[in-house]
């Protein structure tokens, strides 16, 4: 059984409870109202011989009957039965419709008179009719008496059952109605949902731009549809981010193994001086340097997208490892005639990986170098506030441009300043960057110095938890 079988099943089975449960309440409560009039009635007419009794003497003790004249006899007194009864169950006197027959009197019944309580009792074996009696206790004097007036049930089961007839009909219609509605919207439900599903069938790589017809509705179907293109979404721009990677990374290979090779050939090409082939496997050297900065960089990047990198966080003196990084690059700093300054006023805590931290501030420290003209300076702040610590790598270099906001992190992307001044590298030390710090917690904002006169790279570590 499918899917939309088993929910119509289930649909089914609660219309039919329902519908159930509320013809059984209605049958109730109008059995519970005409037994209350039939109850009502009885109790009136009691009452009224009761209060006849009390006001003769207990020796001349008679069922008050109407009194023959011309006027027609009342149905509904003549419906009535009344017997009156001692304490002892004796029968003092009856109406004439009871004829020799006797209602009856039970042992609970008198304890019940004894107690001076009204008893109401269901008598359905006591004539050719089912009864309905009351039992109304009555003292006149030092004696007790009792007076029981009984009523057929005939009427009030004939009424019932035709209610029961109706009330079943109505349910029968009603369910019939509810279920055909019910498979109505069930088919509207799920024509609606295979129309969907028939879309995203028709969605591959190759057509990863189109989106699924939303229905115009704001309900739960028309939710889906908007959380299905919200994935198809980003589904077809990590495909293009793919796509872009792959072809770049292509690309960023291609090149200097086509230098290489020409390279090759032409120190192959003739003989040459030992000098020529020297410089020859200097420039060879460059390039598989290169090529293997870049093929690391890759694989560490896959290693970051597939969680496989250590991301054991640690709590490390932030200061002591900018110091450190600092000293490491004086001399390829010295060398472009730039000068490397710390500012680290304090000791300064942070939660990271040291390996981690080493990582981001040296990408930083390289493309900061790479960028600062001569006989400037680039300066590396370490503070904390109430957050974490913070760290800053600030240069004097030609900055953001305004185009390369929006890519910056992107992995193969080279900003405006790297072509124009035809830096070194892949374009792939700020994408890094970032997913390091991200698989630590920890976050990185850019911009460009107050100043105008240089880019600027914050840093923020979460705190160390625990002593």
């Amino acid at each position: 059984m499918g899917f939309r079988q088993r929910l119509l099943l289930v649909h089914l089975m609660a219309v039919v409870m329902i519908v159930t449960c509320a013809a059984a309440t209605g049958w109730w409560l109008l059995s519970q109202s005409v037994l209350g009039q039939l109850d009502a009635a009885l109790l009136a007419l009691g009452e009224t011989e009761a209060g006849l009794l009390m006001e003769n003497a207990p020796e001349a003790i008679h069922i008050h009957e109407p009194s023959p004249g011309t006027a027609p006899p009342s149905l509904v007194r003549l419906d009535r039965l009344v017997q009156i009864i001692d304490v002892h169950g004796n029968i003092l006197g009856r109406s004439n419709n009871l004829g020799v027959a006797v209602l009856p009197v039970s042992m609970s019944l008198l304890k019940s008179m004894e107690q001076g309580q009204s008893v109401f009792e269901t008598l359905p074996h006591a004539s050719e009719e089912p009864l309905r009696m009351v039992s109304i206790p009555v003292r006149v004097g030092d004696r007790k008496f009792a007076v029981q007036v009984a009523g057929s049930l005939d009427d009030a089961n004939h009424t019932l059952q035709s209610a029961a007839l109706l009330f079943g009909g109505l349910a029968l219609a009603l369910l019939l109605a509810l279920a055909a509605a019910g498979a109505v919207l069930t088919g509207r439900l799920f024509g609606t949902v295979e129309r969907i599903a028939a879309q995203a069938r028709r969605i591959s790589d190759a057509n990863l731009g189109e989106r699924l017809a939303h229905p115009g509705s704001d309900d739960e179907i028309g939710h889906l549809v908007a959380t299905l293109n919200s994935m198809l979404e980003r589904l077809e721009r990590a495909f293009r981010l793919q796509r872009d990677f792959t072809a770049n990374a292509a690309h960023e290979i291609r090149s200097p193994l086509s230098r290489l090779r020409t390279e090759i050939e032409l120190a192959l090409r003739r003989p040459r001086a030992g000098e020529d082939y020297v410089a020859t496997l200097q420039s060879c050297l460059e390039e598989v340097t290169g090529l293997t900065s870049m093929v690391e960089e890759l694989l560490l990047l896959a290693r970051l997208d597939a969680g496989q990198e250590t991301r054991k966080a640690d709590s490390i003196r932030l200061d002591q490892l900018a110091g450190e990084c600092v000293a490491k690059w004086q001399g390829a700093a010295q060398a472009r005639g730039v000068a490397l300054v710390l500012h680290a006023a304090q000791p300064v805590q942070a939660r990271v990986g040291p390996r981690a931290a080493m990582l981001v501030l040296n990408n930083l420290l390289d493309n900061a170098i790479k960028f600062s003209p001569a006989q400037s300076a680039v300066e590396v702040t370490v503070s904390e506030d109430a957050d974490g610590a913070i760290l800053t790598v600030a240069d004097h270099g030609p900055g953001i441009a305004g185009d390369d906001v929006g890519h910056l992190f992107e992995r193969f992307y080279r900003g405006r300043a790297s072509q124009l001044e035809q830096t070194s590298g892949a374009g792939l030390g700020l994408a890094i960057v970032r997913a390091v710090l991200e698989g630590h917690g920890a976050s990185i904002r850019f911009g460009n110095r107050s100043d105008g006169s240089g880019a600027r790279f914050t840093l923020y570590f979460p705190k160390p938890t625990g002593p």
